[in-house]
């Protein structure tokens, strides 16, 4: 049904969903046959590996047991010293002022460099006293609250997802534009008139598209849905985000004292947004390699569950989770760092081109504009897309190898059209943005009454903060969804023998897609064919 179906992305306007692309190229061997290969080997300890092919549903190699290499090491080396960098930095700024004012006589080096711009502003006279609210410890406990608040919604929404994953998906969705609206509200009765107009066209912007994918979210439900049970099947998985969260907190610790120490600084307010603008990229891609090291670890248990039949098949290799585990913290740790520094925006970024492309009509003019945007970021995604980590826990390759691969094989067999449809990326988003705003407004709610001049600053980095722990949350579900539809994708009798049901609803999605694309396309090419005959 896939093989003879032809697809032309340029006629589909309708993906605004979560389409990223992904797979594995055909000049390299097939990702079950090598990953089910490499399994065996490390269950029975040999380069061998025999076994009956009726217990899987392609021909394994007698053997083959490929050696996994290091990959993008240059990117795990800048990834560490990174690491080094700023959390030396993120020290001594928090030491500066704990419990003294400019104890390592910071300040100096911050009036130096104000000095020698010619906007500068004049030197503030020297305090009669010290002041000790600009103390690190004055706002570091607020990072806490954040990170407390954080970790409660991060733990409760994966606790109740089990059991109520339709209900939790709804109220991310709805909740999200209720929640901004609400913030807004605030904010202008609190006078901070910019943060209230962003919040407001953020609620309308999310109103928007909910009413522009209505229609999608029956079968994104479906899709979260069964990545939820399988997810639910594997629960070692469940203790490896506890556990990334943890790491994740000690990592936090450092940057919540360093960044309370910025906060208490001395130095002009627009010094101060800066210094927390280039430490947050520094906390947003720690936070991400964390949720990807999660998504490749995960990925590479359910894509072992769906190619052995079960987490309790006789084929299935031992240990199977200290063995991703591994090789995500090795052999593939480098292409993890590399991803997470770009994957995520470039998503965002295609997201809103391809809802603006989506509602552009008939403007001749805008729509050559927006294309040449939409194909310009449509090239990125070819070397940088979500489906990558599944294709590094199989393979092992590079990212970009991986990334370029995934984009290949759901080209070829026409499954990027369904990906495409597929709102599901969105639906986690929301979540994770509205566990960072109840993070932030939790926090900005104390930080009103204790310091109300710094609300605005605490409230934003505490935003990010409780983004990020409920991200290494929502990651195992994106994972799950991901490792499906590449799993569907090389072999689809994978999800047949696992869930038949949801084997056929796939199909049925996946062909009415295709009869729709093509439909889309006879008719531009029709609306077209007129001008083409003046000529």
């Amino acid at each position: 049904m896939r093989g003879g179906d032809s697809f032309d992305s340029d006629a589909d306007a309708d993906g605004d969903g979560d389409g990223d692309g992904a797979a594995s190229s055909s000049s390299s061997p097939p990702a079950i046959q090598e990953h089910a290969a490499a399994a065996a080997a490390d269950h029975q300890g040999s380069s061998q590996y025999h076994t009956d092919t009726s217990s899987t549903t392609s021909p394994l190699p007698h053997n083959a047991n490929p050696a996994r290499q290091c990959r993008d090491i240059f990117w795990l080396l800048i990834f560490v010293l990174h690491l080094l960098v700023f959390g030396s930095g993120l020290a001594l700024l928090g030491a500066n002022r704990f419990k003294k004012a400019d104890r390592l006589n910071i300040d100096r080096f911050t009036n130096l460099t104000l000095s020698a711009t010619a906007l500068a502003p004049p030197p503030p006279p020297p305090p009669a006293a010290e002041d000790p609210s600009r103390h690190t410890e004055t706002f570091w406990p607020f990072y806490g609250v954040a990170a407390g608040i954080g970790l409660v919604v991060a733990w409760s929404w994966l606790a109740l997802l089990g059991r109520h994953a339709e209900l939790m998906m709804r109220v991310s969705v709805h909740g999200l534009t209720t929640y901004l609206a609400v913030v807004s509200v605030f904010c202008f009765w609190a006078h901070h008139f910019f943060w209230g107009v962003t919040f407001a066209v953020g609620a309308a912007l999310q109103f928007v598209y909910l009413l522009s994918v209505f229609d999608r979210f029956p079968f994104t439900m479906l899709v979260l849905q069964k990545s939820v049970k399988m997810v639910w099947s594997l629960p070692e998985v469940v203790w490896v985000v506890y556990t990334f969260t943890v790491v994740m907190l000690c990592w936090f610790v450092l940057w919540s004292f360093g960044v309370a120490g910025i906060v208490a600084l001395s130095i002009d307010v627009n010094g101060r947004w800066w210094l927390i603008v280039v430490f947050s990229v520094s906390l947003f891609w720690t936070g991400a390699v964390l949720c990807n090291t999660v998504h490749v670890i995960v990925s590479g248990m359910v894509f072992l569950v769906l190619l052995h039949g079960g987490r309790r098949a006789s084929t299935m290799p031992s240990k199977p989770l200290l063995r991703t585990l591994r090789h995500a913290l090795t052999t593939n740790f480098g292409s993890i760092c590399y991803g997470s520094l770009f994957t995520a925006a470039i998503r965002i970024l295609r997201w809103m081109i391809r809802g603006v492309r989506s509602r552009i009509g008939n403007n001749e003019c805008l729509l050559c504009c927006i294309d040449f945007f939409f194909h310009l970021v449509e090239t990125l995604v070819r070397f940088f897309n979500k489906y990558a980590y599944v294709l590094i826990a199989v393979h092992g390759k590079s990212f970009n190898r991986s990334a370029r691969d995934a984009w290949e094989l759901f080209q070829s067999t026409g499954i990027e059209a369904l990906v495409a449809y597929d709102c599901s990326g969105a639906v986690l988003l929301m979540s994770v943005i509205l566990g960072g705003l109840i993070a932030g407004t939790g926090t900005g709610v104390w930080v009103w009454f204790k310091r109300s001049d710094k609300v605005i600053m605490v409230s934003t980095t505490a935003m990010l903060v409780g983004m990020i722990l409920v991200g290494l949350a929502v990651v195992v579900v994106e994972s799950a969804v991901t490792s499906i539809y590449i799993c569907f994708a090389e072999d689809p009798t994978l999800i047949e023998r696992w869930d038949p049901e949801f084997f056929s609803q796939l199909s049925e999605a996946l062909h009415q897609r295709l009869q729709y694309r093509s439909a889309r396309a006879r008719q531009a090419f029709n609306n077209r064919l007129p001008d083409l005959t003046t000529i």
